[in-house]
């Protein structure tokens, strides 16, 4: 070999290590954008969950979601699970969602009482839940796939996401869907006239539940945190409510809730959840807010099951017809 071969091969040689290491050094520093990819198939990280550090995949792609908050947040990444319960034996998976995101989910039982055989055929690498749903489960859950609780749903919603988004690897994602959030936000405030007018416009939102009394929502809700960032103003009555959920009437102190504007919701059959014989009460005919023409009737499952940012999109725009309307 003469002197010039011999040093095209260590120059060679040297530009394969040197492409090696800078090979090597680019897979140490994998950032959000990768996981959002999918790239870093094996390894894992730790999440922080309500039953403490849970270690996961990287980019899981066999995803088990056991309520409605949790089927928002992946859909709303980009992650469609194999398999998620459902809230509503009556109507399935939440209608908001798009079909075509939900097409092909399998059904894994009903939300409080999944069916274990069913998670566990799917074979899932990560399922995500709440400690308030099913903290009681988890001893079996983690057998089958890891499993990531968030401590409870509803008022914590954007810090669930977060959780979830992490558990996902959808940290890149997560953040433009709440800067578009915001933005859309700002939109329905400067709709409504500005902060100082929608601030002076008082909301109450009346769920009628089957099985159950008369829920005027407090401030510490789902829909709650949608009307507080929108920059609605609240009710007096919205400050009593219990543990800041709900507080709860018969038909008969339904005036409780009467402000300058309602959203009207009924889970369950109308007749049952005493929706009819209240709206047809005196007491209710002669609110300000119906004589006026400010009850909204909305879908339940989006305003109060849907929980998430998905459903947060599709509120604002129905918040801001409603308030608009001339």
């Amino acid at each position: 070999m003469t002197l010039s071969s011999r040093r095209r091969v260590r120059t060679a040689g040297a530009l394969a290590v040197t492409g090696a290491l800078a090979a090597a050094l680019a897979g140490c520093g994998s950032s959000d954008d990768d996981k959002d990819s999918g790239s870093g198939s094996g390894r894992t990280h730790v999440v922080k969950t309500a039953m403490g550090e849970v270690k996961v995949p990287v980019a899981p792609e066999r995803v088990v979601v056991l309520d409605t908050a949790e089927l928002d947040s992946a859909l709303t990444l980009g992650v469609k699970p194999v398999g998620a319960t459902h809230a509503d034996a009556a109507t399935g998976f939440p209608g908001y969602l798009p079909k075509e995101k939900v097409a092909g989910i399998k059904d894994v039982g009903e939300m409080m009482n999944p069916n274990m055989e069913v998670i566990a055929g799917l074979k899932p690498d990560l399922i995500l839940t709440s400690k308030v749903r099913h903290g009681a489960k988890y001893d079996q859950l983690k057998q089958i796939a890891p499993t990531v609780m968030t401590e409870t749903t509803g008022y914590p919603w954007k810090e669930n996401f977060q959780v979830h988004a992490d558990a996902l690897g959808k940290k890149a994602a997560a953040t433009k869907t709440l800067a578009a959030y915001d933005a859309h936000v700002k939109e329905v405030t400067t709709a409504l006239g500005g902060p100082a007018k929608a601030k002076a416009t008082e909301v109450n939102v009346v769920r009628f539940v089957q099985g159950a009394d008369i829920r005027i929502y407090g401030e510490q809700s789902y829909i709650a945190t949608l009307l507080k960032d929108v920059g609605l103003g609240r009710a007096p009555i919205s400050k009593k409510a219990k543990d800041g959920f709900s507080y709860d009437v018969s038909p008969e102190k339904i005036d409780l809730a009467d402000t300058d504007v309602i959203f009207q919701s009924t889970y369950g059959d109308p007749k049952k959840a005493k929706q009819t014989q209240t709206v047809n009460s005196g007491l209710w005919k002669n609110m300000k807010a119906v004589k006026s023409g400010n009850v909204h009737v909305v879908n339940d499952e989006l305003w109060i099951q849907g929980i998430g940012y998905t459903a947060a999109d599709k509120i604002l725009d129905e918040m801001k017809a409603a308030l608009t309307k001339k």
